[in-house]
């Protein structure tokens, strides 16, 4: 039996284009489907397939969607979540549309969708598993699979709020979907964050001294900062969350759990330190 057309997804279908021929998408016996005949899975889980082609980027496997569920759930990373929020509700005071890119388990577009009551929410991410989470992470948020790094599935500027939290970045995409009024918000982390772990884990990723110049010199051509905010904080943690903590970053890929285990303390803390800033198209 088809899988039903979830209701925040059918809000979401006249922003939403075939990534293959960019006509308009309607629902069809558990599919959306294109007038060119193209046709795209809705889950039962209840996001929607909109990946084609060659093979995406990699996304977050199973554990590492568990160990972000479980280190998300114990409000480690709330501060965070508030600072997000507080900016798109700044941005957005009615009715609008909020695209979270790289959505993970859609806790960060859940907590803004929180504030907004009468906006609708899409999280866009590569991890079947992580969309499983994200498209029940909010009555009033779809969710689809797609590779940030192609040009995306949606109408031109038809979105009011980027959201792009930890992940890569699509310059030109974001400017071709805002609106002109629309605000994107990027949150990423500075050298202090996660120091304490880093200096226990030698192989973790650690963030690049450029990072900060090269994503100003990308946004540039398309973007302007209207404000940013420095998070900064110390958190306890115990040894299974500071295990889930690095599980769910790009560090998990070539640490194991007894790498982990054996480097980490029964408690300890750590220095959670990103900047979030908003820009405006230019």
């Amino acid at each position: 039996m088809p899988a039903p057309l979830p209701p925040a997804l059918e809000r979401f279908l006249e922003s939403l284009r075939c990534p293959l021929c960019r006509a308009g998408l309607r629902s069809d016996r558990g599919s959306l489907r294109c007038p060119s005949g193209h046709s795209f899975d809705i889950a039962r889980q209840g996001y929607v397939s909109l990946l084609t082609g060659t093979r995406a980027t990699s996304g977050d496997d199973a554990a590492m969607v568990q160990a972000r569920d479980r280190f998300l759930r114990t409000g480690g990373y709330a501060p965070i979540r508030r600072t997000l929020t507080r900016m798109a509700a700044a941005v957005l005071t009615g009715r609008g549309t909020v695209v979270d890119i790289g959505c993970g388990t859609g806790h960060y577009l859940a907590g803004v969708l929180d504030q907004l009551p009468d906006a609708r929410g899409l999280g866009l991410d590569t991890s079947v598993r992580a969309l499983r989470s994200a498209a029940r992470a909010h009555p009033r948020a779809a969710a689809a699979s797609w590779d940030v790094f192609r040009p995306f599935p949606l109408v031109d500027r038809t979105v009011d709020v980027m959201l792009d939290v930890f992940a890569p970045r699509y310059p030109a995409e974001f400017h071709r979907v805002l609106r002109p009024t629309g605000r994107l918000i990027v949150v990423r982390p500075v050298e202090r964050h996660l120091a304490e772990l880093q200096a226990r884990i030698p192989a973790m990723v650690t963030i690049d001294p450029d990072k900060e110049q090269r994503l100003q010199q990308a946004l540039g051509p398309y973007f302007q900062a209207t404000g940013t905010r420095n998070v900064e904080y110390t958190a306890p943690l115990t040894r299974q969350e500071a295990i889930d903590l690095v599980g769910m970053t790009p560090s998990a890929r070539h640490l194991t759990h007894a790498d982990l285990n054996d480097r980490l303390p029964p408690t300890g803390q750590v220095t959670v330190s990103v900047l979030a800033t908003s820009y405006r198209p230019r």
